[in-house]
């Protein structure tokens, strides 16, 4: 018997969804939650599962239209239905059209899109997430060499990190070799052409291209806050030696005992949480007249993906323990790139840490998360010479992990003396860092 595929409810506020990507087509066979589509709504990005295994007999709704929840978008036909592919339909007039991001312009040429050809031509690409390919890039391997273990041949992290650490640093991508031009006399020699550069994300300078949903959610967000709040940014300098010290004494030990790698992030929620408790003016927010203090620490951190920015929240930081808040962080983060978060997993945070020094900036002035009141930026670690002072007052110069901490906060119901004492504890805390990590 058939089964429909229908635009899922994603959360209690959210109505509607775009599709934004079909990642099979009609004809094909499919397995019980396998990824089938990809939508977009405003609050997260997230691939959808088919509900039955079978043949996807049709696609309802393009790629690119916005519908209501439960709006059926697809037919799977089981084993023993009729399975005649059937074209995907044209837009019906109650659905919303949204313009779907243009292909890049190698697609003209018909180079691989992202998500890479398969050698075998398996319906035309090899699976994986956005981190795979990722990781790929970054170590110069050809997907379509990596054997997948995941649902529908899906390529893992787990398979491309094993299949990195089995070439040594991975395959070379192959790259087309032009044919050997026959010599020229030198009178005759022509100006080698320079091969121009690639642009970056796909897009070729001089293009109109429209917003992703996730993009215009971001600009209404983000200039809501500026009218909002009345932002007011601090910048601390910190002397993060002894954690750098002891994140490389113990990295390895953590991820034997934990499964996860310890990363800086726990650090700073860790001094951050520390800093909330002392004052809890800093974890509140705004309604009307009011100030609403949170009873509970809910920290959002801010993860850059390839086609937009995300703000997971870790809820209840206050309760876990370092083990704990690393393994939350790591968890947010993978799902946030593999598009698996849940709406409310992205909602009620209290307070965000946000990254810029990942890149390498000393420091950001990051737009405060509504309706929070305050947020914390994180710049870039450096070696530098540094001035130290004794007990007894006296002078030495040495080599120190230095960093910058930025903290943007609402200037309506937080003042300049309250935001620096609170940084001066999350200072204190890094500086002093006298935790056991397991």
């Amino acid at each position: 018997m058939p089964t429909d595929v229908v635009m899922p409810q994603m959360g209690e506020s959210i109505f509607e969804g775009t599709i934004t990507k079909w990642l099979k087509q009609s004809g094909d066979k499919v397995q019980r939650d396998e990824p089938l589509f990809e939508i977009s709504t405003d609050k997260v990005d997230a691939e959808i599962p088919a509900p039955a295994s079978g043949t996807l007999q049709e696609i309802k709704v393009a790629a690119g239209n916005t519908v209501q929840v439960n709006t059926v978008v697809a037919v799977i036909a089981g084993e023993g239905d009729a399975a005649a592919p059937a074209p995907a339909a044209a837009p019906k007039s109650e659905i919303k059209k949204e313009a779907a991001p243009p292909p890049p312009p190698a697609a003209a040429a018909k180079a691989p899109e992202p998500e890479a050809e398969s050698e075998d031509g398996d319906q035309g690409r090899v699976r994986s997430s956005p981190l795979v390919r990722k990781i790929a890039k970054e170590n110069n391997v050809d997907l379509a060499k990596v054997p997948g273990t995941g649902l529908g041949g899906r390529i893992t992290k787990e398979d491309i990190e094993a299949f990195i650490a089995k070439h040594a640093g991975g395959a070379p991508a192959a790259a087309p070799v032009p044919a050997a031009a026959p010599a020229e006399p030198a009178a005759a020699a022509v100006p080698a052409v320079t091969t121009p550069l690639q642009p970056v994300g796909g897009v070729t300078p001089g293009e109109v291209v429209p917003m992703t949903t996730m993009r215009k959610k971001i600009a209404e967000h983000m200039l809501m806050s500026k009218r909002t709040s009345a932002h007011v940014h601090g910048v601390f300098e910190v002397d993060v030696t002894r954690v750098v010290k002891l994140r490389e004494k113990m990295k390895a030990k953590f991820e034997a005992a934990t499964g996860s790698k310890l990363t800086f992030t726990p650090f700073f929620a860790r001094a951050v949480v520390h800093g909330l408790r002392k004052w809890p003016i800093v974890n509140s927010s705004v309604e009307g007249d009011n100030i609403r203090y949170h009873s509970s620490i809910n920290l959002g951190i801010a993860v850059a993906l390839d086609w937009g920015l995300i703000v997971p929240v870790v809820k209840n930081a206050e309760e876990r323990s370092f083990v704990g808040l690393q393994r939350a962080i790591s968890d947010l983060g993978e799902r946030a790139r593999s598009k698996k978060l849940k709406p409310d997993e992205v909602q009620g945070g209290t307070f965000t840490i946000t990254n810029p020094g990942i890149f390498g900036a000393k420091f950001g002035m990051p737009i405060i998360n509504q309706p929070q009141v305050a947020i914390m930026g994180v710049g870039g670690i450096v070696k530098k010479p540094v001035v130290l002072t004794d007990k007894d007052g006296n002078d030495s110069i040495a080599i120190r992990s230095m960093m910058h901490l930025s903290i943007g906060y609402d200037h309506r119901i937080i003042d300049g003396a309250v935001a620096d004492q609170f940084m001066v504890e999350v200072k204190k805390f890094l500086e002093n860092w006298n935790e056991e990590l397991l």
